[in-house]
């Protein structure tokens, strides 16, 4: 099982074998799970920051995962 695994798999069904959809990773849906949270409070900072930081915090969640 790889650790980023797509967040909403969709599965083909016969018509569409050649097919495949997978959507955003884990990775993204936490990412942006986590900047919801963080664009919540008042003083947010950089953009750039905010971006980086949340990517920070799926990644710990990934790791966290393995465990």
């Amino acid at each position: 099982m790889t650790n980023n695994p797509p967040a909403f798999p969709v599965v083909p069904d016969e018509r569409e074998l050649d097919s495949v959809r997978n959507g955003m990773t884990l990775r993204d849906y936490f990412a942006a799970k986590a900047m919801q949270g963080l664009l919540s409070t008042a003083h947010f900072g950089e953009w750039s920051t905010v971006a980086e930081d949340a990517y920070k915090a799926a990644e710990a969640m990934l790791k966290a995962r393995e465990s």
